[in-house]
């Protein structure tokens, strides 16, 4: 008789997702300036320090587990960096509210993450060593897509207008554009314009409706390059919620450029880091994440060979051969997470930590807004208002030590902000009302 399939229960999930997303310990109380934070310790009347005992910038390790920007990345796989703000805040709920510098000395000093273009056509920060897999495992497809959409425009507004062959075109408008770049080291797209004359060539977007407008090509130039992997996107231009990036080349984050792997084999080693963070995950899920095809998936699955185990609710989950044994129970803990956060994001399946919340947190795209967690489940919203206050709304009961948890998460989440509003890209129901 064959052995019974391995079950993972709900709350086995909801563990897994605390530990290995850096959002709570197994072990005693943490410092509470996080807004990932321990309740009590299970089984003594033991309270958390004041508010004060663990400031931005000191003891990071504490937050769940994770000590620094690096290390949440490496633990999630990738940052979503859709929204500029997402990545800071998405650190921040993990390193005990670690102050924006250490983000962005990872970023631009010690580079050892770097904010690119990859799964489902999203830009995410990834640590620079996965920049490779990531680049050969999605991004390079979607370069090739982007590329024949360019052209095709191109071709559409008569650009360039000398008659010459789009592509051709595209190809020197590139090759003298990566020139200027590496002449100055980094630049904005305005600089580089000056630079080359080309990227100042317009074309008419959506001619004939209402929302037709005229814009330069350098934008999309800029893109393209980025997803072939000949240039980044560096510091922005202004604050760390700006989306004006300078640019440099590719070498200044990854000496020699970006290595060229098979796509086959770093698919592999992308849906093996996705099952280590996430898993145990759906085949749906997996396709969600990446934006692979059906056979893509079907194939790096079919290299790695994970276990199927049965889920609460139903479904089959895949989980890795060496991975089966559940996390220790962790200790009670609350989040305030932002929106679009990885791990929100990790599944296309929700309903085991999202219950019936999804029509006040998620807007019609599918995107989530900020979000606020106890022990492994989203139980309201939160949002930014115009005076800088954090607020938020419970969307079930959790109990007056869950309650007080939260409601000190918020207030030092205020403080972090240090003045600065932020205003979620997609806006949900939910955050729309409570900033209003």
């Amino acid at each position: 008789m064959a052995a019974a399939r391995r079950r993972f229960t709900v709350e086995q999930r909801r563990a897994r997702l605390a530990i290995r997303h850096c959002l709570a310990t197994t072990g005693g109380a943490r410092g509470t300036d996080t807004t990932s934070t321990p309740r009590r310790t299970r089984g003594s009347n033991a309270t958390n320090p004041p508010s004060g005992a663990h400031g931005p910038g000191n003891d990071t390790s504490l937050a769940g587990g994770a000590r620094g920007p690096a290390e949440v990345a490496e633990a999630l796989v990738a940052l979503h960096a859709t929204d500029p703000a997402t990545v800071y805040l998405s650190t921040a709920a993990r390193t005990g509210l670690a102050p924006v510098t250490d983000l962005e000395r990872a970023l631009y000093e010690d580079r050892c993450l770097v904010r690119m273009l990859g799964m489902r056509r999203t830009v995410f920060v990834v640590p620079t060593d996965l920049a490779p897999v990531v680049h050969a495992a999605c991004t390079r497809s979607i370069a090739a897509q982007e590329r024949r959409k360019l052209i095709q425009l191109f071709e559409q507004a008569g650009v360039p207008g000398s008659g010459a062959e789009p592509g051709s075109w595209l190809k020197e408008v590139e090759e003298a554009t990566v020139q200027a770049l590496e002449s100055l080291g980094e630049a904005t797209g305005a600089e580089l314009a000056a630079r080359v004359p080309a990227l100042r060539e317009q074309i008419v977007l959506a001619e004939g409706k209402k929302y037709e407008a005229t814009v330069n090509i350098t934008t999309r130039v800029l893109a393209l390059l980025a997803a072939d992997g000949r240039i980044v996107r560096g510091r922005p231009r202004g604050s760390w919620i700006s989306t004006q990036y300078r640019w440099s080349p590719v070498a200044a984050w990854l000496p020699g450029g970006m290595p060229d792997l098979p796509a086959d084999v770093a698919r592999v080693q992308l849906a093996r880091r996705w099952l280590a963070a996430y898993g145990p995950g759906t085949v749906a899920d997996l396709r969600w994440w990446t934006g692979w095809t059906a056979t893509w998936v079907k194939q790096a699955l079919a290299a790695i060979d994970p276990v199927e185990v049965d889920l609460d609710g139903g479904g089959t989950g895949l989980v890795l051969r060496d991975d089966l044994d559940p996390e220790p129970e962790p200790e009670p803990w609350v989040a305030l997470l932002p929106a679009l956060d990885p791990t929100v994001m990790g599944w296309s399946q929700r309903e085991w930590f999202l219950g019936e919340h999804g029509p006040a947190l998620f807007d019609r795209s599918g995107n989530p807004g900020p979000t606020v967690w106890c022990d492994g489940r989203i139980v309201g919203g939160w949002a930014q208002r115009k005076d800088g206050a954090i607020v938020y709304r419970l969307l079930e009961d959790v109990g007056a030590e869950a309650r007080s948890a939260i409601a000190d998460a918020a207030e030092r989440l205020r403080v972090w902000h240090h003045n600065v509003r932020v205003t979620p890209r997609f806006r949900t129901p939910l955050e729309r009302e409570l900033s209003a």
